[in-house]
This record gives structure tokens, C-alpha cells and sequence, in this order.
């Protein structure tokens, strides 16, 4: 049997350590296994290289995709989908695992659809904003770099007795801001799913933030408000109104701004990401070599949702129903992002003390 595995979208820490499980997998149990190169793109050109035990050792403590990883603008077109199809059945494929998030999902579901042969996804995107997946590939990395960094932030700012806003990635998913403001002990954590909030009205809510860090008889010697990249508001306007407003109440105290982008994605992933990324890939190629097709294997899935894969944080899911769900996660109606929303909430008032 042909095998084949890509990695698709932007890059996640965790990705190599899955495709070294199928690739030790797939050739344990006697069949081949092709490591498509540039993802979707890749594999309209057909550019790959047969992976061995011996080419994929070490590589679960790297960074990015050993495969690498692009965005191909004709893959998800009609045209580019047939052509995906017939370079296939070319390759001899019978099985491919895709690796990426929910539009790398989209596309492995639309490509299954006349079935060129049997595919299964593994989502890994730092965003967290696959459905039906607890833990993407990639998230705990990141969410352990942004910990870092804003701990680094907030030694300078104590030193200065001043504000910063940190905008993190997360696309429209506020989950990294979320979960890195807590551990880094954020005084207020800005999100997409809150709702689409006026410059004014982040002004009001941070102003008073601001008051209770700085004014009175306030001890705190730094403010540090998160923003997910999902807040529409431009950061630099909002630290523009909020220094304007210390200028004003607090003089003396500063506010700046720092965009973290892409450094989110870099860095050895976490143990947890490789623990992560091995299991998921172990449960992707076991089912695909049962013949499972057009699923998903995630993460901390409901009981009630998909199948048992032997694994019990591992379960499968169509594809189709885990992009369904995320739409949900993105638009703040899942019962996961309520969950999220209405802790965060609850504790709010108690950040800024």
C-alpha cells in the first residue's frame, strides 16, 4: 500500500512528531509511505520523497514541517481539485493523512468526495480553532511562547511602571489570549468573540483597568492587557486613546504596544505538543490502514461524539461534522466557547487587582 502525508497551512510545532509516527507506522507494517513536499501545492506538482525510519529520526523535537507547507490558490477550485485527484491514482496512492487546520480540513474533505483513495486529517494549527479537537498540533508551544514573552514584557514594565498591550495570533479564535493571559497573569484579555466592540468601547472598559492598576493607592507597578488578533480594533489605536487617557489622569505612566506575529508559531514544540502529535498520528494511520475514510482524529473529543479509536483522549469524527462544529467555536455558539467565554468572565473584575 501507498501512503501518502502532507503539511498544509500555516506552520504548527508538533507536526514533525506526527509525521515521523506514520512514517515509522506505515513501514513497520510493510507499505510505503510518501512525505508529499508544500502541501496541497506539492502534491498538484507531484514532489515527493519516500520517507524512511532512518530520514524521519529526531525530527519530533524541530520546529515548523520537515514536508513544508504552502497556500495554493488553485487546489480549491473545481480545476484544482480534479487535478489533486488525477495526481493520485498517478502516484499510486490508496491512503493519504493531511495534516493542518480547518482549511487544510476543508480541502482533504472535498478532495475525498469521488474517494481517489482513502484520507484522514490531523488537525495542528496554533489557532486552536478546529472543532471537535480540545488540543490542536501546536497550541501548547505557543501558548508557552507567549507566556514567555509576556513575562519578559512585564519585567520592563515594572521597571518603567508602564502599560503594554500584546497582540497575540490566534486568527478569529481568541483561545491562545485567553489561555496565555491567565498563566501570565494579564490585567484585562481582549477576544473576537466577545462581540465586535468600538474602539470607545474597549476605551471605557481599559480606562478603567487602567485606573485600578495605577490610581489610588495602587501597589501595581505594570499593566498588561492581551489582545487576540481576532479584535478587529487596530492595536496601535487603542494604546494611541489609552495614552491619551494617562496623559491626562495618570501622567507619568506610559503605554506601548507589542505585536508578537510569527515568532508564536516558531520554537521546539512543547513534550505535551509531541505527546499530542504522536498520539494523533498513531490513531490517523491505524485507521487508515482499517480503511477509515474522510474522518478526523481529535484530540479530548466528547464521548458522545465520533468513534473509539483505541486511544481513549483519541477519537474519530467526520471531517464534514468537525468543520461544522468549528464554525460553531468560531462564532461563539459552540458549547466549547461559551464555556470559554463564561469562565473568563466570571473572573474579569478579579485580573486588574
Amino acid at each position: 500500500m501507498k501512503i501518502g502525508v502532507l503539511t498544509s497551512g500555516g506552520d504548527a510545532p508538533g507536526m514533525n512528531a506526527a509525521l515521523r509516527v506514520i512514517a515509522v507506522l506505515g513501514t513497520a507494517q510493510g507499505h510505503e509511505v510518501l512525505g508529499i513536499r508544500r502541501g496541497y501545492e506539492g502534491l498538484l506538482a507531484g514532489d515527493v520523497v519516500t520517507l524512511t525510519p532512518g530520514m524521519v529520526e529526531g525530527i519530533a523535537r524541530a520546529g515548523g514541517t520537515m514536508l513544508g507547507s504552502a497556500r495554493s490558490k488553485i487546489f480549491p477550485t473545481p480545476e484544482g481539485q480534479a487535478q489533486a485527484k488525477a495526481k493520485i491514482r498517478e502516484l499510486g496512492l490508496e491512503g493519504l493523512v493531511v495534516i493542518g487546520g480547518n482549511g487544510s480540513l476543508t480541502g482533504a474533505h472535498l478532495l475525498g468526495q469521488d474517494k481517489p483513495c482513502r484520507i484522514v486529517g490531523i488537525p495542528a494549527s496554533i489557532d486552536n480553532d478546529v472543532g471537535y479537537s480540545m488540543m490542536s498540533i501546536g497550541v501548547d508551544t505557543a501558548v508557552n511562547t507567549i507566556v514567555e514573552a509576556c513575562d519578559r514584557i512585564s519585567d520592563t514594565a515594572r521597571a518603567h511602571r508602564r502599560a503594554f498591550v500584546v497582540e497575540v495570533m490566534g486568527r478569529h479564535c481568541g483561545f491562545l489570549a485567553m489561555r496565555a493571559g491567565i498563566a501570565a497573569e494579564a490585567d484585562a484579555i481582549l477576544y473576537g468573540e466577545d462581540g465586535d466592540k468600538t474602539l470607545d468601547e474597549l476605551t471605557e472598559r481599559l480606562t478603567g483597568v487602567l485606573r485600578r492598576c495605577f490610581g489610588g493607592n495602587s501597589e501595581k507597578k505594570r499593566c498588561l492587557i492581551v489582545k487576540a488578533e481576532g479584535v478587529e480594533v487596530p492595536t496601535k489605536d487603542i494604546v494611541a486613546r489609552l495614552q491619551s487617557f494617562l496623559d491626562a489622569e495618570l501622567p507619568g505612566v506610559d503605554c506601548r504596544e507589542t505585536v508578537l506575529g510569527h515568532v508564536v508559531r516558531g520554537g521546539n514544540p512543547s513534550a505535551l505538543d509531541r505527546l499530542i502529535a504522536q498520539r494523533l498520528g498513531y490513531a490517523a494511520g491505524a485507521a487508515l490502514l482499517r480503511g477509515a475514510h474522510d474522518v478526523m482524529v481529535g484530540w479530548d473529543v466528547p464521548a458522545t461524539v465520533g468513534q473509539d479509536t483505541g486511544d481513549r483522549r483519541v477519537r474519530m469524527v467526520p471531517i464534514g461534522e468537525a468543520l461544522e462544529e468549528t464554525k460553531c467555536l468560531l462564532d461563539g455558539t459552540s458549547p466549547v466557547a461559551r464555556a470559554r467565554i463564561t469562565l473568563l468572565e466570571k473572573v474579569e473584575q478579579l485580573l486588574s487587582m
